[in-house]
């Protein structure tokens, strides 16, 4: 597991009064949103694959049995898809998961999203877009976390990946990675590689592979697991 120490950085740009973030309904233990690769990479058959493995990973027994281990029992989960320079779009809003019937309300709401149209490879661009949602949620969080997952390094952005990543950081928001090493020029650790140096940072940052996109839901489930498990209750021995 890779530690970045909080870095000095700018701020996010200033939010509206309105998404100040400062939680209207009960507490949740985190708050995490998925921000995942929706490219010109992915064709269709690998675009269902990956929304399938994130309804799984969801609504899975072990990751709800972390959803419980913690004090409040609940977290709040959204999509972000990503990959046009300043295109990131939110598909699933908030979703307060704390049960199987809330993880699979949540899990038919992101494999039944419509795709949004995506150029790529704007991974800084995402996280900045995924911090803000984040500060608009409606419940507070000990606990804040960006989940990007996706086939290749950052090429685009307006706002390279690790000047975005730092400017989070800042904000107390831990940045994670999936690198889905499909592509043979970025397999075999490289495209980690790359997201170790470039994407993640925050207390406890790490990444994840996935060999391919069969392998997309397992490896998510088990980053869920633990980014939820290691949350502000009991730690994992």
């Amino acid at each position: 597991m890779r530690r970045r120490a909080l870095l000095a950085a700018p701020a996010l740009a200033a939010l509206p009064a309105a998404a100040q973030g400062t939680g209207q309904g009960a507490p949740v233990d985190s708050l995490l949103v998925l921000a995942v690769d929706a490219s010109g990479s992915i064709d269709a058959d690998e675009f269902a694959l990956q929304r399938e493995g994130i309804a799984e990973a969801i609504a899975h027994p072990a990751v709800l049995a972390a959803v419980r281990s913690q004090p409040r029992g609940a977290i709040g989960i959204a999509m972000v898809e990503w990959g046009s320079p300043g295109g990131a779009a939110t598909v699933v809003d908030w979703h307060r998961v704390s049960d199987a019937a809330s993880a699979e309300i949540a899990a038919r709401a992101m494999r039944g999203a419509p795709r949004s149209r995506q150029s790529y490879n704007a991974i800084g661009d995402a996280i900045l877009h995924a911090a803000a949602l984040i500060e608009a949620a409606p419940w507070a969080a000990t606990e804040r976390t960006i989940d990007v997952s996706g086939d290749g390094p950052d090429m685009r952005s307006r706002v390279p990946a690790p000047v975005a990543r730092d400017r989070v950081v800042a904000q107390g928001i831990t940045v994670n990675a999936l690198a889905i090493e499909v592509a043979s020029s970025w397999s075999g650790g490289v495209l980690a590689a790359a997201y170790e140096r470039d994407v993640i940072g925050g207390p406890g940052a790490f990444v994840m592979r996935a060999e391919d996109r069969r392998d997309f839901a397992r490896a998510l489930r088990a980053k869920l697991i633990r980014e939820v498990a290691l949350g502000p209750g009991p730690r994992l021995g």
